[in-house]
């Protein structure tokens, strides 16, 4: 069984990879025992780590989701009028992790109160947003954002949209933090991203898989 679920983890990857280098939409994963989240933090260099070092999470891809543009590029999401978020896809376990443990991490590692974008990156492709693939992830992740809501007493800036079409980003975002790691840190630190997370949810806050 593990055999199995290696094999299909290099072929969702494959898939990516080779979607990353067309434009094309990558696919949902395959039925065998696998699932799929979707989640808009900013950067998706830094959305990667948290997932990646989770029990249960089998692959993170980098990418591009929300918008109308069909085969965009990161030079078009960043510049904007694509209606695209940066985000990343986290393929899961759901026997070894749960969603709720996903939105979690997410809200951790993420401003929830900012609409501009997040942290030093700014516009709306940097816009937080959690898609949901179905009617019950969206109800997990309207009760996450609800406690998180209650918990600051403030309204939280972050959309639960439907999940769509996601197009795999170049192959030079995939694992960025792990092929530059010397450059993901100092791009890390001098965005302030950790020292914003750690203002807002103290120990809990969601850290860097590198550190």
């Amino acid at each position: 069984m593990k055999r199995l679920a290696t094999l299909v983890v290099a072929l969702i990857i494959a898939t990516a990879a080779s979607a990353a280098g067309d434009g094309k939409p990558a696919l949902d994963p395959p039925e065998q025992g696998l699932a799929a989240a979707t989640f808009a933090g900013g950067c998706f260099w830094c959305m990667e780590p948290p997932y990646d070092r989770l029990t249960g999470v089998e692959a993170t891809i980098s990418g591009y989701t929300g918008g109308h543009l069909e085969r965009p590029t990161y030079e078009a999401v960043t510049g904007g009028g694509t209606g695209h978020y940066e985000a990343v896809r986290v393929i899961y376990d759901p026997e070894r992790i749960s969603y709720e443990r996903l939105l979690e991490v997410f809200w951790r590692n993420v401003d929830p109160f900012d609409d501009g974008g997040q942290f030093c990156d700014r516009g709306p492709s940097y816009r937080t947003a959690i898609f949901a693939h179905d009617d019950h992830q969206r109800a997990l992740a309207r009760d996450s954002r609800d406690a998180v809501e209650t918990r600051f007493d403030q309204s939280v800036v972050t959309p639960i949209e439907t999940a769509e079409a996601f197009y795999p980003a170049e192959d030079y975002h995939q694992d960025y933090y792990r092929k530059n790691p010397l450059r993901y840190k100092y791009y890390r630190y001098r965005c302030g991203r950790d020292q914003r997370l750690e203002s807002l949810w103290g120990e809990e806050a969601g850290g860097d898989a590198t550190q």
